[in-house]
């Protein structure tokens, strides 16, 4: 697995190899660190599936309590994916990066703790699996603006109207009014 560090330290894209053939392809989408050479990343704790259709805008979703450090795949279509650094003390703190995932190449986006996470599916559909390090406390739960003027996220589509946002999503808290990370 090749995994290349993104502009902002402790994002990770990681590259799983693929072998294909007549039948399909195989792909080990996880592997501990201490077998493949890999970074050491936390233990995982549960796995979550999500399915969109095209347009759905999911986040910028994180949480307080519980923070989720989340490896987030495309295992069908394709969708741009963000990451925001929510961390104050942080010198990349209210800066994000965003990434292309697919289910053709495989590419997994590591988003630790700390930060918020969101996608845009780009494809008709797309079914995104990630594996999370805490479990899920919706009395932590919060979200950052998609669309925040301070973050100035260039998402492949910036049209609220050609968007499928859930009213949580389309009512969440600029950055300046934000619950964030010491």
């Amino acid at each position: 697995m090749n995994v290349t560090p993104l502009a902002i330290p402790d994002l990770l894209l990681l590259e799983p190899r693929s072998f294909g053939d007549a039948r399909g392809f195989f792909v080990e989408t996880w592997k501990d660190a201490s077998i493949g050479g890999l970074p050491t990343l936390p233990t995982f704790v549960q796995d979550n599936h999500s399915r969109s259709v095209r347009g759905t805008l999911r986040g910028l979703h994180y949480q307080l309590t519980h923070a989720q450090g989340k490896l987030v795949r495309c295992a069908r279509g394709r969708i741009w994916d963000v990451a925001v650094d929510l961390r104050r003390a942080s010198p990349t703190f209210g800066r994000w990066c965003g990434v292309e995932l697919d289910d053709e190449s495989h590419r997994q986006l590591w988003v630790p703790p700390g930060f918020a996470h969101g996608f845009l599916v780009l494809s008709e559909r797309a079914d995104v699996i990630y594996k999370v390090t805490d479990r899920y406390d919706p009395t932590g739960e919060r979200s950052v603006r998609w669309n925040c003027p301070s973050l100035a996220i260039d998402w492949p589509e910036r049209d609220p109207a050609a968007l499928v946002l859930s009213p949580k999503d389309a009512a969440a808290p600029g950055l300046a009014d934000a619950e964030t990370y010491p």
